[in-house]
């Protein structure tokens, strides 16, 4: 599933592709908005809330302004084009949204949880969600009093809980772990110095906004992108030790058993491992 800063990528392209313009046709392919005609409206702009995003337009002849809200999950995508550019990214069947301005057609891949809502409902949406990682509203102490609600709960599972906090996926959960020397598997309650774990993950999304290639290890090469993401059976960069990979809850995680030794009195759930 895509993380939050790639959604915020794709909302900074539909942005560009389109803000300010207004719109000459619109082509939803999904039952729920097959008769809905966007044609006339102005697109204020476009962004991202956690995973989601928010395409936000005025109406023509002063109707209330409304929000397209669009949820990639694992396979969705936005591609913006040129007007005569071939739609490329990919096969037509995936398409479920067509937006066109006289620049410009933005065109929605495999979308998930499509909505039309006013602009003034969108808490309806995605209100539930914790402080955003790259959003005005980040706010450590608010994600960190989130996460403790549960102390009995993973760490791994709590980060990748969205009314936590917003925009954390299965690469950053991994990825900060092993960079605080974490087991997955250690209860919120017995976690050291939560809020700088959090923070950590804060600046490690930060730090990959604005580009399409995701890399914690400061490398953006391929193959040394990640320190333990992806990389079961591999040595640990750190200490050699042969990374691991094992179920847990409904995703899957990596570790190093080294690094990230057992919680005290550890289930011993990580010797799970799978693949």
């Amino acid at each position: 599933m895509p993380e939050g800063d790639t959604v915020w990528n794709t909302a900074r392209v539909l942005h560009r592709a389109l803000a300010g313009a207004r719109l000459t046709g619109s082509d939803f392919r999904v039952p729920q908005l097959a008769t809905t005609d966007l044609t006339g409206a102005t697109v204020v702009g476009s962004v991202s809330r956690g995973k989601h995003l928010l395409l936000r337009l005025t109406g023509p002849d002063g109707a209330a302004p409304r929000t397209l809200h669009s949820h990639l999950r694992m396979e969705g995508a936005w591609r913006a084009y040129a007007p005569d550019e071939r739609w490329a990214a990919r096969p037509a069947h995936l398409i479920w949204v067509v937006l066109r301005t006289a620049d410009a057609v933005a065109v929605g891949y495999h979308l998930h949880e499509l909505a039309l809502v006013p602009t003034a409902e969108e808490d309806a949406l995605v209100g539930g969600l914790g402080p955003d990682l790259l959003g005005p509203d980040w706010d450590v102490d608010e994600a960190v009093r989130r996460i403790r609600r549960d102390p009995d709960r993973s760490i791994a599972e709590a980060l990748l809980d969205q009314t936590n906090l917003a925009g954390v996926g299965n690469l950053y959960k991994c990825e900060l772990l092993f960079l605080r020397g974490v087991s997955p598997w250690t209860p919120v309650g017995a976690v050291p110095d939560l809020p700088g774990l959090v923070s950590l993950g804060q600046r490690l999304l930060a730090a990959n906004r604005g580009r399409w290639t995701q890399s914690t290890t400061g490398s953006l090469h391929r193959g040394q992108t990640s320190y333990v993401y992806g990389r079961r059976a591999q040595p640990c960069r750190r200490c050699g030790t042969a990374i691991r990979k094992a179920e847990q809850g409904e995703r899957i995680t990596y570790w190093c058993p080294t690094c990230q030794p057992d919680p005290p009195g550890g289930t011993g759930e990580q010797n799970r491992t799978i693949g």
